[in-house]
């Protein structure tokens, strides 16, 4: 006898798939648990696919295959915001399966999906430079990576928006930033963060030259906390938690691997030590220049650039806050949810200020959508080498956030 399967039980298993690593995370989620919430034993679901990696990567193209779809039969940049808009709300945990989990999948396939991405972005800034042929392809190319960072955006909303309200924002969003000036920012911007950044590269240079030069017992031992701390942050983002050993994080400041024990009782312990310290570094440098700003339009633009110039040297960071959170322990991890909580109320906050016409929700997705596209953006090369990246963010940020661009 034929044992027939359920039409549509495989998009069934995908949707649920990318529902429970959306969010729990990929380390998370059991296959137990994806083949509970299809209401299947596990034993039939390994019938349909051998294992999570397969799962991952075909929930993942399965949303960059409607995206892909989308894109090529816009002809318009109107157009092309409605597929974005139409892809971030049928497929919403396509953003944070991309942007935090498909760094999982084997090196072939995440070599295929950035190039089906590329691909995607190539598509798009055609049609782009087709409607504003003074942009250069970089420029044309830095928008269209944006706009759809943005969009993925709505991926970290904890509470879905209504579809045809979040559709409609996301397609103003889009146009906004598409309609964003870039040519020439390298010569007008304010060249104050690529210096200070050059001038910080320049100084890790030289003290990780006299580090090298020295004995390896010669730093104190409060000091090499504070290298283990960076190299945890650095390695975690590049490679994911499980893929990192103590060897390879004593290696990083040299060290041996039982050596690093002697600073941290387990992995875990770093992990959290790590992001609490640049959790307190990001509250530092964005809420002090909020508080420091003269009024509400002030504080929005004050920390939107320290927010900016955050990222652009502490990348490593906000992909490790990104793709690890999920991996602390509990109190850690609640304790990281609350910051991120706390941290978006406090924008929400300051645009409704400015916006007083924002209800709640349009301010969220606003937020989100520039946090989305700043992360990225300084994680995304070739674009990251730019040298106004900082100048460009800015502009594209209060696009995004709908205030005055002047």
């Amino acid at each position: 006898m034929v044992v027939r399967r359920p039409p549509g039980r495989r998009a069934q298993i995908l949707a649920v798939a990318a529902d429970r690593f959306h969010r729990s995370g990929y380390h998370q989620v059991s296959m137990t648990e994806v083949a509970a919430g299809v209401g299947i034993t596990a034993p039939a679901l390994y019938r349909h696919f051998r294992g999570k990696p397969e799962l991952l990567d075909r929930a993942v193209r399965l949303g960059l295959d409607a995206l892909a779809d989308g894109l090529r039969a816009a002809g318009s940049t109107a157009e092309l915001g409605a597929a974005l808009a139409a892809v971030a709300v049928g497929h919403r945990p396509l953003g944070t399966l991309v942007q935090r989990d498909a760094r999982l999948l084997p090196p072939a396939r995440r070599a295929g999906l950035r190039r089906e991405l590329r691909a995607d972005v190539a598509l798009m800034a055609a049609v782009l430079r087709a409607e504003r042929p003074e942009l250069s392809a970089p420029d044309a190319e830095l928008l269209c990576w944006s706009a759809l960072s943005g969009c993925a955006g709505l991926s970290y909303q904890s509470a879905a928006p209504q579809p045809r309200r979040a559709e409609a924002l996301l397609r103003e969003l889009v146009a906004a930033v598409l309609a964003v000036p870039l040519n020439g920012t390298a010569e007008s911007a304010d060249d104050t963060a690529p210096a200070s950044q050059r001038t910080q590269e320049r100084s890790q240079e030289r003290a990780q030259g006299r580090a090298q030069a020295q004995p390896p017992e010669q730093p104190r031992p409060q000091a090499r906390r504070e290298e283990l701390l960076a190299a945890a942050v650095r390695l975690f983002h590049q490679r994911g938690f499980d893929n990192v050993s103590t060897d390879q994080l004593g290696a990083a400041v040299g060290i041996s691997g039982p050596s690093v024990y002697r600073h941290f009782d387990s992995k875990a312990q770093l992990l959290a030590a790590s992001l609490v310290r640049s959790r307190e570094r990001l509250r530092h440098e964005v809420d002090g220049a909020i508080s420091a700003a003269a009024g509400p339009a002030e504080a929005l633009a004050a920390g939107l650039g320290a927010y900016v110039d955050f990222a652009l040297r502490n990348g490593d960071y906000l992909g490790a806050m990104l793709s690890e959170t999920e991996r602390l322990a509990p109190p850690d991890r609640r304790a990281a949810v609350d910051f991120r909580r706390d941290f978006l109320r406090t924008w929400v906050g300051l645009l409704r200020q400015v916006r007083p016409e924002y209800d709640a929700v349009t301010a969220r997705i606003r937020v989100h959508a520039l946090f989305s596209l700043v992360n990225d953006g300084v994680r995304n090369r070739p674009y990251s080498a730019r040298p106004d990246l900082g100048d460009c963010l800015r502009r594209i940020g209060r696009a995004v956030l709908g205030v005055e661009t002047s």
